[in-house]
């Protein structure tokens, strides 16, 4: 009885692990702030798509939305660029289930800020 009571458990475990691991989908609109030192807090927010292996989606700016280039997707590992007028913005991650790790690169310095998904 015991051992078809830990069987159960183990299989019900296993389920909701794959089904949080299902659900969990980088598409959708995200928002955080990016903390620079001697500056004010800079909010960012982002939409992303993924199809594949690919991520696009745009980047929402004071200025306006900008769309992501160079997305990749692998695993809950990503990478895109924002273009801004001097160059790219890079931005490597991880996704959660309802948060993401990101290491943003502007002009060789690397700032990291976490982001959640908006409702």
């Amino acid at each position: 009885m015991k051992r078809k009571l830990f069987t159960t458990a183990a299989l019900v475990c296993c389920f909701a692990i794959c089904l949080a691991a299902a659900i969990a989908d980088l598409t959708g609109k995200w928002t955080g702030n990016l903390k620079m030192e001697g500056q004010d807090d800079f909010p960012l927010s982002y939409t992303f798509k993924v199809d594949g292996n690919k991520l696009t989606g745009s980047a929402h700016t004071p200025d306006g939305e900008v769309d992501i280039t160079d997305g990749k997707i692998n695993g809950n590992d990503f990478t895109f660029s924002v273009p801004i007028h001097d160059g790219n913005v890079l931005h490597a991650g991880k996704y959660y289930t309802d948060s993401v790790g990101m290491d943003i690169t502007i002009n060789s310095t690397k700032f990291h800020s976490t982001l959640i998904r908006s409702k």
